[in-house]
């Protein structure tokens, strides 16, 4: 009870509900205000301006924000005036919306908030071409519309000056439960009973989701000269949580072994229940702090993994000294992994409950922060580069472009309803560029519309109180755009029932209306999933190779530092961190594209069973990398010769297969280790000896990738 009671408060304190109310008071002030005054009408029209720029008020730093809905109203104002003359003439309508869609679609080569720039200036289109207005009044409508795309703009800039931290802990909080979820499945590996290729499907899968909230945060606090460069308390614990928290993550990447082999090896002695039991402790210590940063609160820290950890040390001792011939390094090295994370724990734990920490804890510079981050490119060649059919951003821009058209078409000839524009704004809102993403929201779509349509009708058909429904509009409308990123299909399901009552409010016919928006939406979606089979298709397919090859050229470079640390004796912390997240990145890719692929057509799906073994194989890889490199990093001397001999190995395999992705090879030259006379070879180490043999399986599991890469290229 009291995890689903956090998991309640959680998502009030969280983003997803902030965004929720920002966007629905900045959608309902104008109307409510000016309705006091007798304007209502006038409401309506800023209400809908604001309506249109809250689709670019992204997550995201203050600057971005401003400047995206900047431009937002500008085009804003450009379009309504634009199809405020050309709805004067069909075929003149018909026109502008062909080119709109087109321009506005191919705004998606910019990136995501681009692209939300992009979708606004094609709602407002849509939104205009029924608004029976004479020539004279286009103009003034137009700038009304405006006025409500300023007055979003500047409130949700007000609303974030107020709390300007507010977004990056939310962000932040959110984080950190994805990675205490990363470290429950990882915990079920130790669990005898668990099917290990299961646990690998459901690691790839949360690992695009740590992947996507990492670079959510690291934009928000290293692209915000106000976190880095100010030196207040809030600022100072944010970086430094995270900073903390990608270096955990590490740790629970790097305690990877051979999970198959430890199974089978420990059964009898109960060693892996234990560790699988301590590390759903350290995840529940992860939840913990995911809603302290959330809401803001200080909690105190009640486990002691010392004392449990202890216990683990003496239980694999006794393993040790009763089973001689058993080697016990690698629980070893798992009771280390575990005592790194607890490190962490304990390092995040005291930023929020103590202030003295934070004094003798130097956050490094601006400069090295922003290597971390990635910066958009707005050069106009871009665009003009695109213009051709191997460019998906182009294949998507012509198929939204001659869709919106049959949907016109559609609506002018078929659903000839008094709000058939639903057509339109279905298409808009269903297209994707990706025929899986088209899919799922197209299933989404519907059943939300359906589900929503039957609670709007049973509310307004026996809920007369207009207060009462005045009410429910406000808390569908906060439902709706709290759970637009969250849940689409509950969005919609709010979505629905709000929309229905506004037009109520606005006095027209229930029954209608519900009607006509479950058929106008139907008509949308089948038009919309239609079209993103026949009309440019991009498969998933077709784009495996270059994901394939990024990913294999993201270990290469991982190892190459790796050598290069090990020649130097010292290891450049930036450069291996910035490795180190591009492997990280180029790996949660490869995931959500293998995810996109299994949702595609049977037909369309090429070496899925060998895809996935790539996946898998490159999570291990990675895995055992950051193993090697985590214990490189902390050890200030030289490992032994073979190392570097064996890494330089694994490189040139990790070549071969990036030549048969159509890749260049990845030159290298870390220098030449002399091999040691046979006399003066030392003996190995505990260490070296488990050094060499996590090199050796990083070699086995290098040439397995070059085998599945022919199986995939077949």
């Amino acid at each position: 009870m009291k995890f689903n009671t956090r998991e309640i408060n959680s998502f009030f304190y969280s983003q997803y509900f902030s965004d929720g109310l920002r966007i629905t008071a900045g959608i309902l002030l104008p109307s409510l205000l000016l309705l006091e005054f007798g304007e209502f009408d006038l409401g309506l029209t800023l209400s809908l301006g604001a309506l249109c720029i809250c689709v670019i008020d992204n997550p995201g730093p203050a600057t971005h924000k401003r400047n995206a809905m900047g431009i937002g109203n500008l085009c804003l104002l450009i379009v309504a005036v634009t199809t405020g003359f050309a709805r004067l003439n069909i075929y003149t309508l018909g026109i502008e919306i062909t080119l709109f869609s087109f321009l506005f679609s191919m705004f998606t080569v910019y990136g995501n908030r681009a692209a939300s720039v992009g979708t606004s200036s094609l709602l407002i289109m849509i939104f205009m071409m029924d608004k029976a207005l004479p020539p004279s009044g286009v103009l003034m409508y137009s700038l009304q519309i405006l006025a409500g795309g300023v007055w979003y703009m500047l409130f949700s800039l007000i609303f974030f000056g107020i709390r300007p931290y507010r977004a990056a802990q939310q962000t932040l909080g959110e984080n950190v439960a994805d990675i205490a979820k990363f470290l429950r499945i990882k915990a079920a590996f130790y669990n005898p009973d668990s099917d290990i290729d299961d646990n690998y499907r459901k690691l790839v899968s949360q690992q695009i989701q740590v992947s996507q909230h990492q670079d959510s945060v690291r934009e928000m606090l290293f692209k915000s000269r106000l976190v880095v460069r100010e030196s207040t308390p809030a600022s100072r614990i944010l970086v430094l949580t995270f900073v903390d928290l990608v270096d955990m993550f590490e740790q629970i990447m790097a305690a990877h072994y051979d999970y198959s082999e430890m199974r089978e090896r420990f059964k009898d002695t109960g060693i892996m229940n234990e560790i699988a039991r301590i590390i759903h402790h350290m995840a529940d210590e992860l939840d913990d702090i995911a809603y302290i940063v959330l809401s803001n609160t200080r909690h105190r820290h009640v486990m002691d993994f010392n004392i449990e950890l202890e216990k683990l040390k003496l239980k694999i001792d006794s393993i040790a000294k009763d089973q001689q011939e058993t080697n016990t390094l690698v629980l070893k090295k798992v009771l280390i992994n575990l005592r790194n994370l607890t490190e962490g724990i304990n390092n995040i734990y005291s930023y929020y409950n103590s202030k003295t920490s934070l004094k003798s804890t130097e956050i490094k510079g601006e400069v090295e922060y922003s290597q971390f981050v990635s910066h958009q490119d707005y050069a106009p060649h871009i665009f003009s580069d695109n213009f051709t059919l191997g460019s998906s951003a182009f294949k998507h821009a012509l198929r939204v472009s001659l869709v919106c058209l049959i949907g016109f078409i559609t609506a002018k000839t078929i659903a000839q309803g008094h709000h058939s524009y639903w057509v339109l704004l279905t298409i808009i809102v269903i297209l994707k560029p990706g025929f899986s993403l088209s899919k799922q929201r197209n299933y989404q779509r519907l059943i939300g519309t359906i589900g929503g349509g039957a609670i709007g009708i049973f509310i307004l058909s026996f809920i007369p109180d207009t207060t009462v429904q005045f009410i429910l509009l406000t808390i569908f409308m906060i439902g709706a755009y709290s759970f637009q990123r969250l849940n689409y299909v509950v969005s919609v399901i709010f979505m629905t029932p709000y929309v229905l009552i506004l037009f109520k409010f606005l006095g027209v016919g229930l029954i209608n209306i519900a009607q006509e928006r479950i058929l106008d939406t139907t008509i949308g979606s089948s038009i919309a999933l239609i079209a993103s089979y026949l009309i440019f298709p991009t498969w998933e397919f077709e784009m495996i190779e270059q994901t394939l090859r990024d990913v294999v050229v993201a270990n290469i470079n991982y190892l190459i530092t790796i050598a290069e640390g090990i020649n130097n004796k010292v290891m450049d912390t930036t450069v291996y961190k910035l490795a180190r997240k591009e492997v990280y990145v180029k790996s949660a890719n490869l995931s959500a594209t293998f995810e996109r692929m299994t949702s595609e057509p049977k037909s369309k799906q090429r070496n899925v069973k060998e895809v996935h073994k790539f996946v898998v194989l490159n999570h291990i890889l990675s895995s055992y990398i950051s193993t090697v490199a985590a214990g490189l990093v902390k050890n200030a001397q030289r490992p032994h010769p073979d190392a570097l001999r064996l890494i330089k190995k694994n490189i040139s395999v990790l070549n071969e297969s990036n030549k048969k992705l159509n890749g260049l090879a990845i030159e290298f030259n870390i220098g030449k280790v002399p091999p040691l006379p046979e006399v003066e070879k030392p003996d190995l180490t505990a260490d070296e000896s488990l050094l060499k043999e996590q090199l050796g399986f990083i070699n086995k599991i290098s040439y397995d990738i070059v085998k599945v890469t022919d199986s995939i290229l077949k």
